[in-house]
């Protein structure tokens, strides 16, 4: 008879914070730029250069505490972590290990059996380390700098998840409260959200643990899930066999579906951690916490309240927007430039989530203007331009963040409600076609929609079809 066996997953998610500079030096955070120029005697590891801590850090790792549940340690500090790696300049990382900023938390997931508590263990800031650039040619590596010194919140979870949907719930909630906070974009593609898993697989109904690994190099949902159902199988399969599971950390290679042992698991000895020096002990007053709480903006279930409440929006039209930070930033600006809240929820729910599919884009990447969504939406309200041309203008906007009016304009597109105009191609597409006619007098209805179409066509889908309809009927 085959074991049942039960999986067990923590997760320690790293996320790059939004602040315009570094956390210990002035040096710029922005993404990309040439190697090596985001950079200064502080965060290359000069000797005799010393750290000062950015403010802004501190408070959106207490934003992020808060929003999480988490108690916030008014009294806590900075270590330093040992390890000598390339991309790490001072030969140590300044992180928190015994007293960090945020402890004993908690986020609420959606299972399918309900809801369900995935406890935080602790949140604690640290710096990033450089990137290393592997060089094929010159078969050599080369370091760039630039990251190194961005300011990170690490968020360690308890070992509360049992399924890859659970993670990705978990993940997603998480992605969600930092973004709705603007404590980052935690675009997983850019590195500015990354997750390691730790998992061990033990018998349905056992109480310990089994052994875990930590797979590292996941940054996509899918590569996450990937990593999480290879690793499950492989420690079943050893289990089965009779082999034991290794404590180790595994690098995922999500082009081949396969993941490698990097290094046998160090322990925190490992790291001689020891308080760093050369950064005085943060005190965090009760004043200083309740400012921070006061700032906290509305969160995804206010805000669904709200829209119900106010713009009377369906449960399944707030549950999709604010999905997205962007989309309901989106939306909420938009509503209040043209006040048709239902028409740009319209918008955004039919042809924005048929682009965001069609092209594999996150909403957070969407280029368009609420200006000229409300734009969108007046000039079609306003009969100015019919159903069949507002998507076709969507679209260019969508792609290109057109403005509306202009686009309209410089392609003729307006709607053409002159009744002369109309009267005269009708009259011609009512001579053309003599049998469509002669089936409309004799009682099939349906004769009319082809006369409409025909005008349509004369007149290149520009006409109002309601005043087509009405005037066919009059002439017939």
């Amino acid at each position: 008879m085959s074991k049942e066996y039960e999986t067990v997953i923590g997760l320690e998610v790293h996320v790059e914070l939004a602040t315009k500079t570094k956390i210990f030096c002035g040096c710029p955070t922005a993404f990309g730029g040439a190697p090596n120029t985001h950079t200064c005697p502080v965060c290359t590891g000069m000797p005799g250069s010393l750290p000062v801590l950015n403010k802004q850090v501190v408070e959106y790792a207490m934003a992020v505490g808060l929003a999480t549940n988490c108690t916030i340690t008014q009294y806590c500090k900075f270590d330093r972590k040992n390890y000598f790696y390339p991309d790490n300049p001072q030969n140590y990382q300044i992180s928190q290990l015994y007293l960090p900023i945020c402890r004993d938390g908690g986020v609420e997931i959606e299972t399918p059996a309900g809801k369900k508590t995935i406890g935080i263990h602790e949140i604690h800031m640290e710096e990033d380390a450089g990137k290393l650039i592997h060089d094929e040619w010159g078969d050599c590596s080369l370091v760039d700098y630039n990251r190194s010194g961005v300011p990170l919140i690490e968020i360690v979870s308890e070992p509360d998840m049992r399924s890859v949907e659970e993670v990705i719930s978990y993940l997603e909630k998480l992605r969600m409260i930092i973004q709705y906070l603007g404590a980052s974009d935690c675009k997983l593609n850019e590195g500015s959200m990354r997750a390691d898993v730790n998992l061990s697989v033990r018998e349905a109904g056992a109480v310990q643990f089994g052994t875990r690994t930590e797979m590292k190099n996941l940054n996509s949902f899918k590569a996450i899930a990937r990593a999480i159902e290879h690793e499950k199988n492989r420690q079943v399969d050893l289990l089965m066999e009779g082999k034991k599971v290794v404590q180790e950390t595994r690098r995922w290679d999500d082009a081949k579906e396969y993941s490698y042992a990097m290094r046998s698991k160090e322990d925190a000895q490992d790291y001689r951690y020891f308080p760093e020096p050369d950064l005085v002990p943060l005190v965090i007053s009760d004043a200083w916490i309740a400012e921070v709480k006061a700032r906290q903006p509305e969160l995804r279930t206010e805000k669904m309240a709200r829209y119900k409440q106010e713009y009377g929006l369906p449960d399944y039209d707030t549950e999709i927007i604010t999905g997205s930070k962007h989309l309901a930033d989106l939306f909420e600006a938009a509503a209040r430039l043209c006040g048709k809240p239902k028409k740009v929820s319209n918008w955004l729910m039919g042809e924005t989530m048929r682009l965001l599919k069609e092209e594999e884009m996150e909403p957070e990447e969407l280029k368009f203007s609420p200006e000229h969504l409300a734009k969108l939406v007046d000039l079609t309200e306003a009969g100015s331009i019919n159903s069949t041309v507002a998507k076709e203008v969507f679209e260019k906007m969508f792609h290109e963040d057109i403005d509306p009016d202009a686009y309209v304009e410089e392609h003729g597109l307006k709607t053409v409600n002159d009744e002369g105009a109309l009267r005269a191609a009708i009259a011609q597409v009512i001579e053309e076609n003599p049998q469509s006619v002669a089936d409309y007098r004799n009682g099939k209805e349906k004769a009319i929609g082809f006369l409409v179409g025909q005008t349509m066509k004369a007149m290149k889908g520009k006409a109002n079809p309601g005043l087509v309809n009405q005037i066919l009927k009059e002439l017939l």
